[in-house]
Parts: C-alpha cells; sequence; structure tokens
C-alpha cells in the first residue's frame, strides 16, 4: 500500500505540508508516503518531466497555454501529474489518495483509475463535470483574497505576512508553523482556478471526507455539501490543515483502511 498526498492551491512542497502525518503514520504502520509536486505552483515532478501536452495524459484541451499543441497548465497539467504518478503503483488498488482543498479538484480532473483503493479527502472540494475552481468557490460569503500576480497567475492579496496567514489557514498551528507555511506561499497558474473539469475521479471510489470544523478558510457548510457526496465524513475539531496540527486524527483515519 502507498499513500499519494496532493496538496491544496498557492503553495509548494507537499512534503513538508504532509511530514507530520507521513512520519506518524510510517512510525505506526511502516506505510511510506509521498506528495505530488504540482506544476501549476510552479513544482516540477521528481521525473523532471514539464512538457505535458493537451491530446495525450492530460485530459481535455482546456487551459492551455499556446494555443491546441502547447504544453498545459493548470488544472489540466496538474491531473495529468496525478494520473502519471497513479501509473507508478505495483498494481491496481494499491494507492489511498489523500486531498487536501484544491487537490480534490485535481483528483476530479484526473479521472477514474485503478490503482486507487481510497480517497481521504481534507476540506477538499468534488466538483461536478463543468465546474471549475473558482466556481465552487464563488459561493463563499468570505472568499480567500485573490489577485493578478502576473504571468498568467493569480496569488494572494492583502497585507500578506505569516501572522495573517496563520490567522487564515493555521490558526491551530504553533508560530513555527505558521512561519514555515507562509513561506511555501505561491502564486499560481490562473488556469487551475478557472478550467471547468472534464471528469469526476471521486465518483464510484470509496471515500473519506475530513471536515474541519474550525476552518477559516473553506466554510464548513461548503465542505458539509462536499462531503455529501463521499462515502463517509468525520468532523474534525481543527483549523484547514489538520494533517499539520492534528496528525493523530488524519492517522487515525488512515489506519482505518490502509
Amino acid at each position: 500500500m502507498d499513500i499519494l498526498f496532493v496538496h491544496g492551491a498557492l503553495v509548494r512542497d507537499g512534503q513538508w505540508w504532509w511530514r507530520p502525518t507521513a512520519d506518524l503514520m510510517e512510525a505506526e504502520t511502516g506505510i511510506r508516503s509521498r506528495s505530488l509536486a504540482l506544476p501549476s505552483c510552479g513544482e516540477r515532478p521528481a521525473d523532471g518531466r514539464d512538457d505535458v501536452r493537451v491530446g495525450s495524459d492530460a485530459g481535455g484541451g482546456a487551459g492551455v497555454a499556446g494555443g491546441a499543441d502547447g504544453p498545459a497548465t493548470g488544472l489540466v497539467a496538474d491531473a495529468a501529474a496525478l494520473r502519471r504518478a497513479l501509473d507508478e503503483a505495483s498494481g491496481p488498488g494499491e494507492v489511498i489518495v489523500v486531498a487536501h482543498s484544491y487537490g480534490g479538484t485535481v483528483v476530479a480532473e484526473a479521472g477514474a483509475h485503478p490503482a486507487v483503493a481510497h480517497l481521504l479527502l481534507v476540506s477538499s472540494y468534488l466538483p461536478d463535470v463543468g465546474q471549475s475552481q473558482g466556481a465552487v468557490m464563488s459561493g463563499e460569503t468570505d472568499p480567500v483574497p485573490l489577485g493578478d500576480a502576473g504571468a498568467g497567475r493569480l496569488g494572494l492579496v492583502g497585507d500578506l505576512n505569516a501572522p495573517w496567514f496563520g490567522a487564515r489557514f493555521l490558526q491551530d498551528g504553533t508560530p513555527d508553523q505558521q512561519r514555515e507555511a507562509f513561506s511555501r506561499v505561491v502564486p499560481q497558474d490562473a488556469a487551475s482556478f478557472t478550467t471547468p473539469t472534464t471528469r469526476a475521479g471521486w465518483q464510484g471510489v470509496d471515500s473519506t471526507y475530513l471536515v474541519c470544523a474550525d476552518d477559516r478558510s473553506t466554510s464548513v457548510g461548503l465542505q458539509r455539501a462536499h462531503a455529501a457526496r463521499a462515502t463517509r465524513s468525520v468532523e474534525l475539531p481543527t483549523g484547514h490543515h489538520p494533517f499539520v496540527t492534528r496528525p493523530d486524527l488524519v492517522v487515525e483515519q488512515l489506519r482505518a483502511f490502509a
């Protein structure tokens, strides 16, 4: 069994975000984890590939830079990266995918894959076919502030600093965790937010949704609406990143089906 973590929007270095839970899970069960690099956040896959092209394993043609024959960007590139990572599995039903926030939209666009045994969705999105990340977020009463970051990207806007980020996204973390987390904030391809999904990879897969009851990023109401689409849901007394602040609670859920 393998665990694959798909991080959320506007950050890099999934390995850092997932490490507290990965380390505890390995210590208790011996099961190791890996984290997916998201091209839309400026990350390169471990194999160094950054040449996903429309019409290959990327899915549909939305979110493309350079025309129909150009390289995929945004959600399309992220979904293709996830499919490539799943292709590396040792066999069918060998991977638990943990998707955080925007990571659920990546899972949706990646589509069904035989390697996936279970989805653990953390304060995540489960969009219907045809929905974009931005459309899903548009109904929030206190949306995360985004603005033009240049070069076809969007980024957080406002009085950006570690205390602000911590209060909004990681209020249950330590000051050190908040500083480290803020240092990993990056702009992201706008196509990650504007591209409608062409698949719903969360459908037909056993799944557990973790509702973060003290989340100040994604409203509890929106979480519960998406949690209703999962096989089951569990409510945690945490902010937006329980795998950082309460790895014990996340490991408890992983152990139920690992």
